[in-house]
């Protein structure tokens, strides 16, 4: 994203790619290829004006995003955390500890079932396991009593 002074203080000849009104403002930003107003771009997320809060933004399957939402929704890279494959926009994701997955990828590391909204999983070391299939639960719980070391979570 640049914004732009323009010389002179007038631009007449661009249409915002935002609103497609004239741009007579004395400042434009000029980003993917196009130019807006500066109150015309915004975070397709939080709506909010990106030409305020910094220099950069971010663009993934139509949708114009700020920093914070793009890594809310696809991670800092992008990419699903376990396979490394870039993750579409439109595609709904799994969230753990920070980081983005495909629905599909979103598993057990031992039996390799889904896990779905509701079930109750462990995340170890960047690894997530079942509530089932959670490393040492069997000698946890009957040492325990039922007071587990590893904090079970939940897929909301």
């Amino acid at each position: 994203m640049v914004n732009s002074q323009v010389p002179g203080g007038v631009c007449s000849s661009r249409a915002c790619a935002g609103c497609g009104g004239r741009i007579s403002d004395r400042f434009l930003l000029f980003s993917m290829e196009r130019y807006w107003h500066t109150r015309c771009l915004k975070c397709s997320c939080c709506q909010a004006q990106l030409g305020e809060i910094g220099t950069t933004c971010y663009s993934k399957g139509g949708m114009i995003l700020c920093r914070a939402d793009y890594i809310r929704l696809f991670g800092h890279t992008g990419a699903c955390s376990a396979c490394g494959q870039s993750i579409p926009a439109s595609e709904m994701v799994m969230r753990a500890q920070g980081n983005v997955y495909h629905l599909k990828c979103f598993s057990c590391a031992t039996c390799r079932n889904r896990l779905v909204p509701g079930d109750r999983f462990h995340y170890i070391n960047g690894t997530i396991f079942c509530e089932h299939d959670r490393p040492g639960a069997t000698l946890l719980s009957s040492h325990l009593q039922g007071n587990p070391v590893l904090p079970d979570q939940k897929v909301c």
